[in-house]
């Protein structure tokens, strides 16, 4: 089967197209024809073995996929690497099938972006009605989906960052209230003016740097910030225990791994209420690009760049 392949730690470059063995799925695994592949930021860091877990070389990247079993059933799937080919083979838990109306495009979205906005959401930001929420890269494949559920979920205001005019637009059109440029000198004004002079109660970060530190400073009393990335590669200032007093704030972490190991079907219940939300067309998925299996560094290099929206697909079936 064709596949792409890390041979080497490092950046796009490192993507080589390859024939490969086809996988063999064991007990309890299903094996899956793949008809898309989900490409995450955290494929980056894969790459170049700089994720929250050690890579092993060699390894074929990709966590999602989205395509058909033996028996014809459709699935969306979380899978342990091996994603960027023509066949992949999953835990038979992690395939979930898919709801007639559901279209790749929109089942990949919500498989990894979808539940992890829907997570900072509800379990790390406990976002109430009415309380303002900011998005940053709100324009991404998470930072699209979040914006569309804080409105779905009665946030009071959603302000959204975006670093150029055309996501900004995106951004307004999925709801947002107010949408500022993700360069701005001091965020924590920005946002303040954004908010009507008001601290804001709701921050989800995935960029990091001083991005991260100024919009700590600009959290309400009960605040939270809610990270789950660091695309830009900089590491925030370290939280000082003593700093969160002062306006009694809260900085919460989440790895969605972590998810599955609470008590409950929490990941499947935020899977299937983002289905049903987007069958009825609350919320919608943004396409971001799809390319060829082959083209897998060109998808990387673009979402290295910071300059994609929503969510960049692979395509194993073109040549």
């Amino acid at each position: 089967m064709r596949a792409v392949q890390v041979t080497e730690f490092g950046g796009p470059e490192v993507l080589k197209p390859v024939e490969l063995p086809d996988p063999v799925a064991g007990p309890g695994q299903v094996l899956i024809d793949v008809e898309r592949v989900g490409v995450n930021y955290a494929d980056t860091h894969q790459a170049e073995n700089s994720y929250l877990s050690p890579s092993k070389l060699p390894l074929v990247p990709g966590g999602e996929v989205a395509g058909r079993t033996p028996d014809g059933r459709r699935v969306v799937a979380l899978v342990d690497g091996g994603g960027y080919a023509e066949r992949a083979v999953a835990p038979e838990a992690m395939a979930f099938p898919l709801p007639d109306g559901i279209d790749d495009l929109t089942a990949l979205s919500m498989l990894v972006q979808g539940t992890t906005a829907w997570i900072l959401l509800r379990k790390n930001a406990h976002l109430d009605a009415g309380e303002s929420v900011v998005v940053h890269a709100a324009a991404g494949g998470v930072g699209t989906i979040a914006v569309q559920l804080a409105k779905a979920w009665g946030a009071g205001r959603v302000i959204a960052t975006a670093s150029s005019e055309e996501k900004r637009a995106l951004a307004l059109e999925l709801g947002a209230d107010v949408a500022v440029d993700s360069r701005a000198e001091n965020m924590t004004e920005t946002l303040l003016e954004a908010n009507g002079g008001k601290r804001v109660d709701v921050v989800l970060d995935m960029v990091g740097g001083t991005t991260t530190d100024q919009s700590i400073a600009a959290l309400a009393p009960f605040g939270r910030l809610a990270f789950y990335g660091m695309a830009g590669r900089k590491q925030p200032k370290p939280v000082e225990l003593r700093n969160l007093l002062g306006h009694s704030t809260t900085v919460a972490g989440m790895w969605l791994p972590h998810v599955f190991r609470l008590p409950g079907n929490v990941y499947g219940t935020a899977l299937t209420e983002l289905f049903d939300l987007a069958g009825r067309g609350v919320i919608r998925a943004i396409p971001g690009g799809e390319y060829a299996l082959a083209d897998a560094r060109s998808a990387h290099e673009a979402l290295r760049s910071r300059g994609t929206v929503g969510k960049l697909l692979l395509d194993p079936t073109r040549r």
